[in-house]
């Protein structure tokens, strides 16, 4: 009998099977009223490509999956955990019918995140991508989940917010109303991202010239070090008990940008919060949440039996 853990994002979908540590892909998170079912088929396509499973045609043609060995758990990690318990549990039952378990335990990504990165459970993770989320965990098993409001209404400090800042002083420099950027020499128009249907990503996109610009720009220097100001915002409203807390930082904004990025937010950071490198995945945390105790994450996994 196998475990099945698996981490759901935007740009992909992986799965590890468990002893052994075979891997499977399947697409990325899809919104939209048909997600649930994107979502159990993406997990197929996963098992699919891992060997665990083999394509059956149902009566109606429709393609699907059946499970070539018995699986005793599933713990999935995903970025489109449904906002409400009641449809989260559908979910879980979704795909409980469809990849037939004993159990599946359901979660947000960023629950995985922090397995992954503290095995010891506590402290505070941030995820930083296209947008930013962050998690903090206590000793006690108290959770507080800051930001993750998506690129209107929050996401501070995240590749989307520095890439908009960075065209924001684009327009400004190009109409008089800002200072003279280095930015406005990549040639990129703004206005003409508008009509984008991945306007979010082509935004997000811009961070890296941020980044490579800030060295030798003031404005994209200023772009940098007021987003470290507000991921340590965001890093201590997570913080839980008066003692020091170890923070971990994940994902590819913080990937991508190294030290321009994490020494500013270090010297932004009150003692409190300890710096830490992760000591894994939100794939490790997957298996990790596959395969052992859930705590101090059981008020945040939704258990189907």
């Amino acid at each position: 009998m196998i475990n099945l853990a698996i981490d759901g994002g935007q740009s992909g979908l992986r799965l590890r099977v468990l002893p052994d540590g075979r891997t499977g892909r399947g697409p990325g998170y899809q919104h939209g009223p048909d997600s649930r079912a994107a979502t159990v088929e993406a997990i197929r396509a996963a098992a699919r490509d891992a060997g665990v499973a083999e394509q059956v045609d149902t009566i109606r043609g429709a393609s699907g999956a059946r499970l070539t060995e018995p699986v005793d758990t599933i713990c999935l990690g995903l970025t489109g955990f449904p906002p409400d318990a009641a449809t989260a549990a559908q979910l879980a039952r979704h795909i409980a019918r469809s990849l037939p378990a004993r159990e599946v335990r359901l979660t947000q990504d960023m629950v995985t995140a922090h397995a992954g990165a503290l095995p010891g459970g506590h402290g505070v993770v941030v995820a930083g991508g296209t947008g930013l989320v962050c998690l903090g965990v206590g000793q006690d098993g108290t959770w507080r989940k800051v930001d993750g409001h998506g690129y209107l209404f929050g996401d501070a400090g995240s590749a989307f917010a520095i890439g908009r800042a960075g065209l924001v002083a684009v327009q400004r420099a190009r109409d008089g109303r800002g200072p003279s950027t280095t930015l406005t020499g990549t040639g990129l128009d703004p206005i003409s991202l508008y009509p984008s249907p991945t306007l979010v990503a082509e935004v997000a996109a811009f961070a890296p010239e941020v980044f490579r610009h800030a060295p030798t720009d003031a404005v994209a220097q200023a772009i940098v070090d007021q987003a470290a100001r507000d991921i340590a915002d965001t890093i201590h409203a997570a913080l839980i008990g008066p003692d020091a807390v170890p923070v971990a930082l994940v994902g590819g904004l913080f990937e991508g940008a190294g030290e321009q990025l994490v020494e500013p937010l270090r010297a932004a950071l009150s003692p409190r919060a300890q710096l830490t490198p992760p000591a894994g995945t939100s794939l490790d945390g997957a298996e990790r949440l596959a395969t052992g105790d859930l705590t101090p994450y059981a008020d945040l996994v939704l258990v189907h039996r």
